[in-house]
C-alpha cells in the first residue's frame, strides 16, 4: 500500500534558506554540464580545419550526442525515480566528466562521434535530477524562480567556456581544452557528496524550512510506471514542447561559433566576447522567466494563466531572430541571437516547471526524462538536417526563420493539449501498476 508523506507541521519560526544551498548546487552540475557540452561548438572552426570533416560529418557528430542523450533520459528518469538523486546524479556526472576528457583522443569524426555519444548518455541525468530535487525541496509556488537559477547555470557555463576554452587551446592544445574542462566536474562531486541530503534527513534543516517545503498538499511516495505516464495528455503537452524547442538551443550551442566564424570572419582568439555576451543575455532570460511566472503567482494569478503568460512573452521575443543572417554587424548579429536565446531559456524554466505543476513528486524524474528525450529526438533531426542545409546551400536563412517560429507553434500545442494547468491525478492502479 503506498506510503503518505506526513503532513507538515504547524511549526513557527523563521524559514531557512538551506533550500537555495541545494539549489546553488543544481545551478554548479548545470554549469559544468553546458561547459563540457559547449566544448566542441567553440572548437568547431579549428577542429574542421585540423580533422578535416565537412558541414554533414560535424551534424553527423553532433546527432550522436543528441541520440546518446534521447537514450539516456529514456532511462535515467525512471533510474531516478527509483533510486533517488543522490548516487543517480553523482554516477551521472562521473560519466560525462570521463567522456568530455575522452574527446582529446579523438582524432577522425567517428572518434568525435564516438566520444559525444559517451558525453551524451553521461549529461542525459543533469536536467531530471535536477528537477526532481527541486520538486523534492521546494514548495510549487517557488519551483519556477528554482528551477530559473539552476537553469541559468547553463549560460554560465556557456560564458564560462569562451571565456577559457580559446586561452586554454591557444596555449596548450584543443586536447588540452577538453581534459581541463572535463575534470571540472571532479570537484562539484566533493560539494556533492559533503552538502546534500533528502529534506527529511537533512541534519541542517530547521523544523519551519521543512514545513515550509512540505506546505504543499501531501502526495503519495510510490513510484509511477514509466508507460503508465503516456497515457496523460500532460505528458504529451511536456514532450511536444521539448520536442519541437529543445532542438534550437542545441543549434545555438553547436553552430553560432560556426556562424560568427563563417559570416564575420572571427577566429578562435576573437570568439570568446560575442559568444560571452549571447549568454550573458541568455542568463538574464532564464532567472527573468522563472521569476516572471513566480510572481504573477504571488500576485494571485492563477498558474496556469502565469504559466502560459510567460511562455508567450517568451515565444514572441523569439522572432527577431529570423533576422540575424541579414544583418551585416557582428554585434548586430550577436545581439539578435543573444535575446532569442535569452527567450528560450526563460521558456525552458517555465517547461521544466510545468512538469512539477502537473505531477507528483514521485513522477516528475520521469516525465522530465520523457520530455528530454523527445527534446533530443527532434535535436538529431535538426542537427542532421543543418548539417545537410548548410552543406548545400551555405546559407542559414532558412534555419532561423524555422527558430523563429517554434516556439509559437509549440505553445499552442501545450494550450490544446492543457487547456488549464492543474496537478494530474494519478490513479490507484497506476501507482500499484
Amino acid at each position: 500500500m503506498a506510503e503518505l508523506i506526513a503532513a507538515p507541521s504547524t511549526t513557527t519560526g523563521r524559514v531557512g534558506y538551506t533550500r537555495w544551498v541545494v539549489c546553488a548546487l543544481l545551478f554548479l552540475a548545470t554549469t559544468v554540464n553546458y561547459i563540457d557540452r559547449q566544448v566542441l561548438g567553440i572548437l568547431a572552426p579549428e577542429l574542421q580545419r585540423v580533422i578535416g570533416w565537412n558541414e554533414v560529418q560535424y551534424g553527423y557528430i553532433v546527432t550522436s550526442f543528441q541520440a546518446a542523450y534521447a537514450l539516456g533520459l529514456l532511462l535515467v528518469g525512471r533510474i531516478l525515480d527509483v533510486v533517488g538523486t543522490k548516487h543517480g546524479y553523482a554516477l551521472s556526472l562521473i560519466f560525462w566528466s570521463l567522456a568530455a576528457m575522452a574527446h582529446a583522443l579523438a582524432r577522425t569524426p567517428l572518434g568525435f562521434g564516438a566520444a559525444r555519444f559517451a558525453l551524451g548518455l553521461g549529461e542525459a541525468g543533469n536536467f531530471p535530477a535536477a528537477i526532481k530535487t527541486v520538486a523534492e525541496w521546494f514548495p510549487r509556488r517557488e519551483r519556477a524562480l528554482a528551477t530559473g537559477i539552476f537553469n541559468s547555470g547553463t549560460n554560465v557555463g556557456a560564458v564560462v567556456a569562451p571565456a577559457i576554452v580559446p586561452w586554454i587551446a591557444l596555449t596548450w592544445s584543443w586536447q588540452a581544452a577538453f581534459v581541463i574542462t572535463g575534470a571540472i566536474g571532479f570537484f562539484w562531486l566533493a560539494l556533492w557528496y559533503w552538502l546534500y541530503d533528502s529534506p527529511e534527513r537533512y541534519k541542517g534543516l530547521s523544523p519551519a524550512e521543512l514545513a515550509h517545503i512540505r506546505s504543499d498538499p501531501e502526495e503519495r511516495v510510490t513510484p509511477v510506471p514509466w508507460l503508465s505516464l503516456i497515457n496523460h495528455r500532460e505528458t504529451w503537452a511536456f514532450a511536444t514542447g521539448k520536442f519541437l524547442t529543445d532542438p534550437v538551443w542545441w543549434f545555438y550551442l553547436y553552430w553560432i561559433p560556426k556562424f560568427l566564424n563563417e559570416h564575420h570572419g572571427l577566429t578562435l582568439s576573437k570568439l570568446g566576447p560575442p559568444l560571452i555576451a549571447i549568454y550573458l543575455l541568455a542568463d538574464v532570460g532564464s532567472i527573468g522567466g522563472g521569476w516572471l511566472s513566480s510572481h504573477l503567482i504571488k500576485r494571485g494569478t492563477s498558474v496556469n494563466r502565469a504559466r502560459k503568460t510567460a511562455m508567450l512573452v517568451c515565444a514572441l521575443a523569439v522572432t527577431p531572430i529570423v533576422f540575424a543572417s541579414r544583418v551585416t554587424d557582428m554585434w548586430a548579429a550577436a545581439l539578435l541571437v543573444g535575446l532569442a536565446a535569452a527567450a528560450h531559456q526563460g521558456w525552458s524554466a517555465n517547461m521544466f516547471t510545468l512538469a512539477s505543476d502537473m505531477f507528483p513528486r514521485r513522477a516528475v524524474g520521469s516525465v522530465v526524462g520523457f520530455g528530454g528525450m523527445a527534446g533530443s529526438i527532434g535535436g538529431m533531426l535538426v542537427a542532421t538536417a543543418t548539417g545537410w542545409i548548410l552543406q548545400l546551400t551555405g546559407s542559414y536563412q532558412v534555419i532561423f526563420t524555422i527558430a523563429g517560429s517554434l516556439y509559437l507553434v509549440a505553445l499552442l500545442i501545450v494550450h490544446l493539449l492543457v487547456p488549464e494547468v492543474k496537478p494530474v491525478r494519478l490513479h490507484e492502479a497506476e501507482a500499484r501498476a
